[in-house]
Parts: structure tokens; sequence; C-alpha cells
């Protein structure tokens, strides 16, 4: 398992699902459950890392505006719904937050709960156990902190975002 095959994965249950959430997850999960032990296990490192990557202040800045708030539980939904939307998603959101701006919202989709357990359901199923976490979950977000207290400073930071959810 590589990055490629990775997001083809993760790219077909979104294609697949028409974007539903349930959906995708029964499809994520049907998937990888049909992994062998070793790539099931490749992707749910990759699932991880992509997790991390996504582990930034100015991603997490721009869910706290467009969910009028969000806690590291919301965050963590989040970033697991971003890797769910795809690699150009997800790499676009990475590489300018405020870009999430042009995208289609739809609360229940981009704060879903449920699509990193469908990962590790279907990864389970494949190796027969729960997978653990390779390697350490980074302590703090990277990037530049914000103060969720500077309203101003946040809307500066993401104009577009501040204008769509304000």
């Amino acid at each position: 398992m590589d990055d490629l095959k990775f997001w083809a994965l993760v790219q077909r249950a979104h294609d697949d699902s028409g974007g539903d959430m349930d959906q995708k997850c029964e499809a994520i999960t049907e998937a990888l459950s049909q992994l062998s032990a070793e790539e099931a296990l490749a992707f749910s490192r990759l699932f991880d890392a992509a997790r991390d990557r996504a582990y930034t202040w100015p991603l997490w800045g721009a869910a706290y505006i467009i969910n009028g708030g969000c806690s590291d539980d919301s965050f963590s939904d989040f970033r697991s719904a971003l890797i769910s939307r795809g690699h150009e998603a997800f790499e676009k959101a990475l590489a300018d937050p405020d870009s999430l701006a042009d995208e289609d919202y739809d609360e229940d989709a981009w704060f879903y709960e449920s699509y990193h357990y469908a990962v590790m359901d279907g990864v389970e199923a494949a190796i027969g156990s729960a997978p653990q976490r390779d390697g350490k979950h980074p302590e703090e977000p990277s990037g530049d902190a914000w103060d969720e207290d500077d309203a101003d400073a946040l809307r500066a930071r993401f104009p577009r975002l501040s204008e769509k959810f304000a």
C-alpha cells in the first residue's frame, strides 16, 4: 500500500457514495475489509499520517469559523471527513484553508464523526483485531496558533470563510 493506492481507495469510496457519508463509510469499511492484513495496516498508518498532517492551527482556525467553534473532538472529526473527500480536496485545504469557502458546505458531512471509525472497522475486519497506532500523535498542531478570543484576527486570517460563515 502506497500513497497512490491509499488515495485511490478513499476517492473510490467518495465517488461511489455520491458524498453521502453513511454510504461512504460502508464503502470504505468494505474495501478495507477485503485487503490483506499487511495492506490494511499500511492503510491505517497512512490514514493516521494524513490526520497528523492535517493537525494544523490554520486548518483548525478554518474549522472553527465554519462550525462557529471547534473542540478538539470536532477537529478530529473534521480532519477525518476532509480525508474522506479525497486527495485533491485534502491538499487544497491544507495549502489554503480559506479556500474551503469555495466548497459546498454540508455540516453533517464536514464534521462527520464516524468516518474514522469506519476506517478502523475495515482494518479490524482485515487483520482480525483493532489496529494499534504506530508512533505518537503530535502534541500540538503545527503552524501559527490563533486566539479564539481575537475574532478580528481570525477574520483577517480567513476572510472568505468569515464572510461565508458570518
